[in-house]
């Protein structure tokens, strides 16, 4: 209030005339000398893809996230490039260009194959429309998908935004991110980065704020939700935090996600998880009131993430991102999921059901109820499976079964699942080491491995056989005229069988009840079915 008087009073424009002037912010073009990027740090492709876009006459720049990380000096995961190229024109400049989405069509511009390949994402600068404007549905994305044919830009009754596809300058498209900080654009071949919301400014104070009303843009994209816990979990380290106004609105935002396609929650459910800050990211959902009703698998994490197993495999998932390893989803929700999936194959066991098919009932039972149609019941599913199939199998290590299990694709991770679980006492620490040796040893050591684990298991068969059948080894050949009154009770009819000791010790070596002497009731019974024709290994 004194401000704008003392404004007046100087004759100096006041903050409406301001906003008049540069509605979407006043462009500034920041220096290296200033913002002090190191040119070393971005990526060749993302270069290239860049000069090939301003070759063609094109504006093209670095945009969003990783323009933040290079301001902090950090060497950026993923490069986003924008540009007013069309999608179409953008593919037309590339070999292997794909255009993607419907919500926001963008391109995938494919670099290598295999493991090696590396997306840049380019998207065209978009409009920043009055969404009370916008062409309405009644429905959601995937219950409107005829009424959105054609549609540039619509919302539903929420106001939530099912089409943004309108083109427009880059001050616009500046605008319609959300945080200042992902508002930047770098120039690679100018070195000057421009910016339009203070973000250089923001991130010097290590603030996470949302440009323009938090509540409106929450309303207008729920998932800016997820994204804020994201961000201010991956930057907590470095010492940002949410800006008052931008934290202020997201409870009370929260039931908006209810709208939200659930494989799209799926996804984000994993970007929480999978960028190397998952037990910041439960930290932050703690903190911030919103560790129940985001999505109900991510509940179950968040429920789970103090129970020794689980805690172990997120901070295993930061520790390999960290060190620029891949993680897959299969691995971590194969964790969190294991309690389940053990608990139901108990119970099958308990009503004396055969413990292959238990087991196979009991992970069906799971997919179920907690991860349902999303993100395909296909390969994630499938690996799931393999890896706690394989689990029961680690316990039979003699025969064939240990050659054939190293030869599994999923071996890897099946053994990483057996390691986690032998650091937090769940299986001994010696099967995870036997496994870590033998997958690494040549033949010759393998057969002295499957030796010793042989002895062992004669050795525990030894100390778990019944006391009356030490008793009948222990007694002379049939020379024992006089036995001690009782004796022969406690003796297998050793006189009607002629007393043949050859036949007690193969007795003695036969499953009891259905399951090997020495090994666990359920691990017993898999390692044999897992050994039939009807294996799937």
């Amino acid at each position: 209030m004194i401000k704008t008087f003392i404004d007046k009073l100087l004759g100096k424009p006041g903050a409406s005339a301001r906003a008049q002037k540069h509605p979407f912010g006043k462009r500034e073009e920041v220096p290296a000398s200033v913002h002090g990027i190191d040119p070393e740090l971005v990526d060749r492709r993302a270069l290239d893809v860049v000069e090939t876009l301003q070759d063609a006459g094109f504006e093209a720049y670095i945009v969003g996230g990783a323009v933040r990380d290079l301001l902090l000096g950090l060497r950026p995961k993923d490069f986003d490039v924008a540009t007013n190229a069309t999608p179409e024109q953008v593919k037309s400049l590339f070999r292997r260009a794909f255009i993607i989405g419907k919500r926001f069509r963008i391109v995938h511009v494919v670099y290598g194959r295999g493991r090696e390949n590396e997306v840049i994402e380019v998207s065209t600068f978009r409009a920043f429309l009055d969404n009370s404007l916008a062409e309405s549905v009644s429905g959601n994305e995937r219950t409107s998908k005829a009424a959105l044919a054609g549609m540039k830009h619509a919302v539903d009754a929420s106001g939530r935004v099912l089409r943004d596809n309108v083109w427009g300058p880059q001050d616009q498209d500046a605008t319609r991110r959300d945080f200042t900080i992902n508002a930047m654009y770098y120039d690679p071949a100018t070195q000057i980065v421009v910016d339009y919301h203070k973000g250089i400014q923001d991130a010097k104070k290590r603030v996470l704020r949302m440009i323009g009303d938090a509540a409106t843009r929450y309303r207008e994209d729920p998932v800016r939700i997820i994204r804020a816990v994201r961000f201010a979990a991956k930057l907590h380290d470095v010492g940002f935090k949410l800006e008052p106004k931008t934290a202020a609105p997201l409870i009370a935002s929260q039931h908006l996600l209810n709208e939200v396609p659930q494989s799209r929650l799926f996804d984000e459910m994993l970007k929480l998880l999978q960028t190397g800050h998952a037990l910041a990211s439960v930290a932050q959902l703690r903190s911030l009131g919103l560790d129940r009703g985001i999505y109900p698998l991510l509940d179950v994490v968040v429920e789970r993430a103090d129970h020794p197993f689980v805690k172990a495999a997120l901070a295993d998932t930061d520790r390999r991102v960290g060190e620029g390893k891949p993680v897959a989803p299969s691995f971590l929700l194969a964790c969190v999921l294991w309690q389940d999936v053990k608990q139901g194959w108990e119970q099958r066991l308990q009503q004396r059901q055969h413990s292959f098919p238990a087991l196979q009932d009991a992970i069906d039972d799971v997919f179920n109820q907690r991860i349902g149609d999303v993100s395909g019941r296909g390969k994630l599913a499938a690996d799931m499976r393999e890896i706690w199939v394989m689990q029961p199998r680690f316990e039979k290590r003699s025969g064939a079964t240990p050659l054939g299990l190293v030869e599994q694709a999923r071996f890897r991770a099946g053994f990483d699942f057996l390691r986690l679980r032998a650091d937090v006492g769940e299986v001994e620490e010696g099967l995870a080491n036997w496994w870590q040796e033998f997958q690494q040893a040549d033949d010759l050591r393998r057969d002295d491995l499957i030796a010793q684990a042989r002895e062992e298991q004669r050795q525990r068969q030894k100390t778990a056989a019944p006391a009356p059948r030490r008793v009948a080894k222990a007694a002379p050949a049939p020379v024992a005229a006089a036995p001690e009154p009782g004796a022969a009770d406690a003796l297998p009819a050793v006189g009607e069988e002629g007393a043949a000791p050859k036949k007690r010790r193969r007795r003695r070596r036969k499953p009891t009840d259905g399951v090997a002497d020495g090994a666990a009731d359920a691990g017993g019974d898999l390692h044999r079915g897992t050994t039939d024709d009807a294996s799937p290994y």
